[in-house]
């Protein structure tokens, strides 16, 4: 998780904690870094303007001030439950850490009757959904794909052959239940679709990508579509 992302999630954190407050040590363990480290995120975020307060001693912490929040969110109880079946579905789609985190700062404001109608509905869509891939795997190919760097890859591919290539995140994929990484290989010098669940390591280069372009991929297979915030 990049810092700007693991500085949001850790703000929605706090908020949701309330008065509670939360210790340096338990947020250290949530977000997988040293409490140094959380230390200073929390610095930056009071920098930024973010109403934290913090506590000493033992039973102390960190938190939100109480109001501040987001302005309110007006959602059907059935919308909160489709956002919610569809996040939980999909724990391999990419950015699917950030897409949890903004359910859940939705839900957070939705009126209590709403809420609990929401909950309550919930319990009642069951998903079976697959394992996800190596969350450090997918955090590179997600950051490499946002910031347009080369990524290199060691990958493995059907045949078992095994190979290490730097390549240009061009776009992500699903289809036929599968998420591929669809990237310009500067090894085979092409455009490559590279399962997801295939890339053993990646690791975000400081090179910039060419400019490749998702014209160059060509139409989507017959069972996927772009992914747009619009209606259609």
């Amino acid at each position: 998780m990049k810092r700007t992302e693991r500085l949001h999630a850790l703000s929605e954190m706090l908020r949701r904690n309330g008065s509670r407050g939360c210790s340096a040590e338990r947020l250290a363990r949530e977000f997988g870094v040293s409490v140094r480290t959380i230390k200073r995120d929390l610095d930056a975020l009071e920098s930024s303007g973010s109403p934290i307060w913090s506590r000493p001693g033992p039973g102390g912490g960190y938190g939100m001030v109480v109001g501040a929040s987001l302005p309110p969110v007006t959602l059907s109880p059935t919308q909160a439950v489709a956002l919610m079946a569809a996040v939980s579905a999909a724990p391999d789609a990419p950015y699917a850490d950030l897409a949890r985190v903004g359910v859940q700062k939705i839900l957070d404001v939705l009126d209590p009757r709403t809420r609990a109608r929401a909950d309550e509905l919930a319990g009642r869509v069951w998903v079976n959904a697959v394992p996800p891939s190596s969350r450090v795997v997918r955090s590179a190919l997600e950051e490499a794909m946002a910031e347009q760097r080369v990524v290199r890859l060691r990958y493995t591919a059907r045949d078992g052959t095994t190979t290490t290539r730097d390549v240009e995140p061009v776009l992500f994929a699903s289809t036929n239940g599968q998420w591929y990484l669809v990237a310009w290989c500067r090894l085979r010098e092409a455009m490559r679709w590279f399962t997801v669940s295939r890339i053993e390591r990646a690791s975000v280069t400081r090179t910039a990508c060419a400019g490749h372009t998702v014209d160059e991929v060509g139409e989507p297979p017959a069972n996927a579509r772009p992914v747009h915030g619009r209606g259609e």
